[in-house]
């Protein structure tokens, strides 16, 4: 494993650190909390532009044929900016299946639109359980001539009041196990009997519950095989799950930094805080944490960037990720004393999305079973 980056993707780091530097201001991201899209379409716009919508695609669909560590490189900077947006849904969630799995037609249709940055997607995949298992997905989808018929409902669907259209998982048969009959299907967002409701979460993030009752989707719209979806589910839960740790990185860096540097401007007691033994000892710890989320990290995305994706080592990466996020927060904010618990400070940006990052792409408990499984138990 060679973990040092090429000096294109140095250059990657820091351009997209001085743009979402300037263009991405905390002060902005306050705003997007409460703003109804939740994102600024001038800098999607501006994101397209440089190439980061379809960073990874071939030329021949508008991209940059950058590799998945360039996508990693890119996430943990918008983690580190808390980035508010649908570029997490848009890219890791719907554009690298299309890529992967979508035929000739599908590829040309979509994903120029999608580097462009002339469309907005979303998965929607879990329902009532919240569990991201085949088991658990029960939205139907009949045939009825060469369409297919969806009826059911999706919770927690990111970004899902802004999507132009979605990867919905349905179910066309039963079979020997859960996996069997489960199907992706291409659905504008906007059609008709497609309805959105926002559910309320104390991270600002935009979830939604969507109902499809009675869509009506053409054959065509069928990604990859019928009735062998979960294939591509366990595709894009790997790949998101390595992409969301990347953002995690970011943020857990930046929240080291924010911590580091009051450490040693706060004066009590005539001197620095970081000059006390307790302080010293929070901030080593937050860095060690830190440093073992970027190793499991780096590890996962390289093996997915060779080709040879290893399912534990993603996991492993996304539990130490989530457990992580969460220590360093609540780390930072003691650090930070009062102030740190008020949400007009920055640590209060980022501990607000501990838990939605948590849960996305597979929680903790899913990941373990991944691991009991690799250990043969």
């Amino acid at each position: 494993m060679d973990f040092s980056f090429a000096e294109e993707q140095d250059m990657l780091r820091i351009s997209a650190r001085d743009f979402l530097a300037k263009e991405c201001p905390k002060a902005k991201v306050r705003v997007m909390d409460t703003d109804e899209s939740g994102y600024d379409p001038q800098m999607w716009r501006s994101m397209a532009e440089l190439g980061w919508m379809g960073l990874i695609f071939p030329e021949e669909y508008g991209g940059m044929r950058g590799s998945f560590m360039d996508m990693v490189i890119l996430m943990e900077e918008m983690g580190r900016n808390i980035l508010p947006g649908p570029y997490f849904s848009t890219i890791a969630l719907c554009a690298l299946p299309l890529l992967e799995y979508g035929n000739i037609e599908q590829k040309t249709k979509f994903l120029p639109q999608i580097a462009k940055g002339q469309s907005i997607w979303t998965l929607a995949l879990t329902e009532s359980s919240g569990r991201c298992q085949a088991s658990d997905v029960k939205l139907r989808a009949s045939a009825e001539g060469t369409n297919y018929v969806l009826q059911g409902c999706k919770l927690f669907v990111t970004d899902a009041h802004v999507a132009d259209y979605m990867l919905v998982v349905g179910r066309i048969g039963e079979g020997n196990n859960p996996e069997e009959g489960i199907t992706l299907f291409i659905v504008n967002a906007k059609g008709p009997n497609v309805k959105t409701e926002m559910t309320p979460t104390i991270g600002g993030d935009r979830q939604f519950i969507v109902s499809f009752n009675g869509v009506v989707v053409p054959e065509d719209n069928i990604l990859g095989k019928m009735g062998k979806g979960w294939d591509i589910v366990d595709f894009i839960l790997q790949r998101a799950a390595v992409l969301k740790c990347a953002e995690i990185s970011g943020a857990c860096q930046a929240v080291l930094d924010i911590t580091s540097s009051y450490a040693k401007e706060r004066i009590q007691f005539d001197r620095p805080i970081g000059s006390f033994q307790a302080v010293q000892h929070k901030l080593a710890n937050m860095l060690i944490d830190v440093e073992a989320v970027q190793y499991l990290l780096y590890q996962a995305a390289w093996g997915i960037t060779i080709g040879s994706p290893s399912p534990w080592q993603i996991s492993a990466a996304k539990i130490k990720a989530n457990e992580v996020y969460q220590r360093i927060c609540i780390e930072a904010i003691a650090v930070h004393g009062a102030i740190g618990y008020t949400m007009d400070h920055d640590i209060g940006l980022y501990y607000r999305r501990v838990k939605a990052a948590q849960f996305m792409a597979g929680d903790t408990n899913l990941h373990r079973e991944v691991i009991s499984v690799a250990l043969g138990l």
